[in-house]
C-alpha cells in the first residue's frame, strides 16, 4: 500500500495495531543503536481515571494497557487541560493552555447567542471560542516532521470544521479517519461502512478500533527504518454506546455474577451520577480499545521496534458519568466529563520509554497535557521550542527519576455550560491543594486532594488565606493568557 502524502502540518495521534501475518521476524530489526526515538501516541476519548485495571477497575478487562503500565511509568496525578475534548487535543498539539488559544470548548459547541432559549435560562452567556486549531501554531507533528520524522494520524481529530484544519494540514503525512467529527456519527458508526471522508470503508461489519490499529500497524511496518510518530486517537469510548456482540455478552454475564456493589446512582448537583462500573456495552468498548492497543504493542515487539519506540497513552477528558447514558463511574473522583471536579479532568496516563523508565514505576507529581510537546522533543534529543510550547514542561526528570518539575501550579479555564452539567469556571492546582472558582457567582471551593481525593470537604471557609492566595494566582494567570470570560445575562431571573 502506498502512503498518501498530504500537506504540511502534523502532530501525534497514532497508535497502531499489529497483525501476526504482517509481523517481520524480530531479529530483522534490532539494530536501533544511534537511531532517533520513535513515538506511538495513544489518545483515548472519554476514558475515565479508573477505567483501566491498572487504575483500579475490577469490571473492565484491560490486559494490554495494564502490561504497558508494568513496563513503563504510570502517572496518578495526570490532567487533561480541559474537561471536554477539543481543547485538550489542541493543548497536546500546540503545547499551550486552551485559554491562551481561545480553544476552550469542544468544536461545534454553541457560541454565545442571546436568542438561544437554553442560554437565556442561564445567568451567564458563554465566552466565544475559536472553532479550529490555528494553522499558525507549529504543532508537535510539524516539529517532528521538520526533524526527519514520518508522521501518521489515525482516528478522531475534532480540531476544525473544514479540511483546511485537518491532520494533513497540521503536520501529518498520512491521515486515516481524522476529520471534523467528534464521534463516529456517519454510516454504521463503530462498524463499517463508516461514512468517514478520511477513512475508506472496510468489509461489512469491520470494527473501527481494530481498523484504526491495523492502519497504524501498516504505517509502522512501512516506516520501520525511519524515525516516526504514529498518533492513534481512538473514537472509543465516546458515544454512541455500542460494541461487538461477543464483548457485550461477556460483560452481561460478568455483571450478573457481580456481588451487590451498593447503590448504582448518586447525585451531582441536579444530575444523577453513576457510582458503579457495570455497564456491559461500555465495558465492551473499553475492552475493544484495549485489544486494539495490544495489536500495536505486539507489532512493535514483533518487529523489534519496541526497543526504540516510546509509547505514550492518555485520555482527553474524564469518564462520562453524569449524562448521555452515564456509562462509567469515576469514583473515588467526583463527577466526570464536563466538570472541573477531578472526575472531569484527572486522566489515566502511561509512558513507556525503553531503557529509561523503570518498569512498574509510579509518578505522583501533577502533570498536564501541555507537557507532552516539550517532553517528546527532549526524548527525541531535538531542540526545544519554548515560544511554542510555552505552557508545557518537560517530564524527562520524572521519567528518569532524577528530579521534580519546577512549576508552581497548573490551571484550567472553562467559560462554558457543559452538556454534562458542568458550569462556567476556572481552577488551579498547587501542590496538594486545588481551588475551583465558579463564574456564575464567583464562589470558590478549596480542597486538599491528598487528604480528600473525592472533593467532599470545602476548606475555603477554614483556610481563607490559602483560598485568597490561590484566587489571586488564578486571576493573574487569566490575565497573562488573556482568557475570555463569560458575560452576564441581563434578563436572567434567578429561580427562588
Amino acid at each position: 500500500m502506498k502512503l498518501i502524502n498530504y500537506s504540511r502540518r502534523d502532530f501525534i495521534k497514532v497508535l497502531g495495531a499489529g497483525v501476526a501475518s504482517l509481523a517481520v521476524p524480530r531479529l530483522a530489526r534490532t539494530e536501533n543503536v544511534g537511531k532517533k526515538m520513535n513515538f506511538v501516541f495513544v489518545l483515548v476519548d472519554d476514558l475515565g481515571w479508573t477505567d483501566l485495571g491498572c487504575y483500579g477497575s475490577s469490571f473492565y478487562d484491560t490486559p494490554h494497557l495494564d502490561r504497558l503500565a508494568r513496563e513503563g511509568m504510570r502517572f496518578t496525578n495526570a490532567y487533561a487541560a480541559c474537561p471536554v475534548c477539543s481543547p485538550t487535543r489542541a493543548s497536546i498539539m500546540a503545547g499551550k493552555y486552551p485559554a491562551r488559544m481561545d480553544t476552550t470548548d469542544y468544536f461545534g459547541a454553541p457560541q454565545p447567542n442571546p436568542k438561544s432559549r437554553w442560554q437565556q435560562s442561564k445567568s451567564l452567556f458563554p465566552a466565544a471560542y475559536n472553532t479550529h486549531l490555528a494553522l499558525e501554531e507549529v504543532t508537535l507533528a510539524e516539529a517532528l516532521q521538520e526533524n526527519g520524522y514520518k508522521t501518521f494520524y489515525a482516528g478522531k481529530w475534532h480540531l476544525g470544521e473544514t479540511d483546511k484544519y485537518w491532520p494533513e494540514n497540521q503536520g501529518f503525512d498520512v491521515n486515516q479517519g481524522g476529520w471534523r467529527g467528534g464521534g463516529p456519527y456517519g454510516g454504521k458508526k463503530y462498524f463499517s461502512p463508516y461514512g468517514n471522508p478520511r477513512l475508506e470503508d472496510g468489509p461489512e461489519g469491520e470494527h473501527l478500533p481494530d481498523r484504526l490499529a491495523s492502519e497504524t500497524c501498516k504505517f509502522i511496518d512501512q516506516n520501520a527504518e525511519k524515525p516516526f510518530l504514529a498518533y492513534l486517537a481512538f473514537y472509543s469510548v465516546h458515544t454512541p454506546l455500542m460494541t461487538r456482540k461477543d464483548l457485550k455478552e461477556k460483560y452481561e454475564a460478568k455483571r450478573k455474577a457481580m456481588e451487590n456493589a451498593g447503590d448504582i446512582w448518586g447525585k451531582e448537583g441536579s444530575r444523577k451520577v453513576r457510582q458503579v462500573q457495570e455497564h456491559a456495552v461500555y465495558a465492551g468498548m473499553v475492552s475493544a480499545m484495549d485489544q486494539a492497543v495490544g495489536k500495536v504493542l505486539d507489532k512493535l515487539r514483533a518487529t523489534g521496534l519496541d526497543k526504540n519506540t516510546a509509547v505514550i497513552m492518555m485520555s482527553d477528558n474524564g469518564g462520562l458519568s453524569t449524562s448521555e447514558g452515564h456509562p462509567t463511574s469515576n469514583l473515588p473522583l467526583r463527577a466526570g466529563k464536563g466538570w472541573l471536579y477531578e472526575g472531569g479532568i484527572r486522566e489515566p496516563m502511561i509512558i513507556r520509554w525503553p531503557g529509561v523508565t523503570k518498569p512498574g514505576s509510579v509518578c505522583d507529581e501533577p502533570v498536564i497535557s501541555t507537557d507532552f510537546y516539550p517532553t517528546m522533543l527532549e526524548m527525541g534529543q531535538l531542540p526545544a521550542r519554548p515560544k511554542q510550547h510555552c505552557d508545557g514542561v518537560s517530564l524527562v526528570p520524572l521519567l528518569k527519576q532524577t528530579g521534580t518539575l519546577k512549576r508552581d501550579a497548573i490551571y484550567w479555564h472553562y467559560p462554558h455550560h457543559g452538556n454534562q452539567g458542568g458550569t462556567p469556571g476556572g481552577a488551579i492546582r498547587m501542590g496538594d491543594y486545588k481551588l475551583i472558582e465558579f463564574y456564575d457567582d464567583m464562589r470558590v471551593e478549596l480542597y486538599n486532594l491528598k487528604a480528600d481525593i473525592g472533593e467532599k470537604h470545602n476548606l475555603a471557609g477554614t483556610m481563607p488565606g490559602k483560598a485568597k492566595a490561590m484566587v489571586k494566582m488564578l486571576h493573574d494567570w487569566r490575565k497573562q493568557v488573556d482568557a475570555k470570560m463569560p458575560t452576564p445575562n441581563p434578563d436572567y431571573k434567578k429561580k427562588s
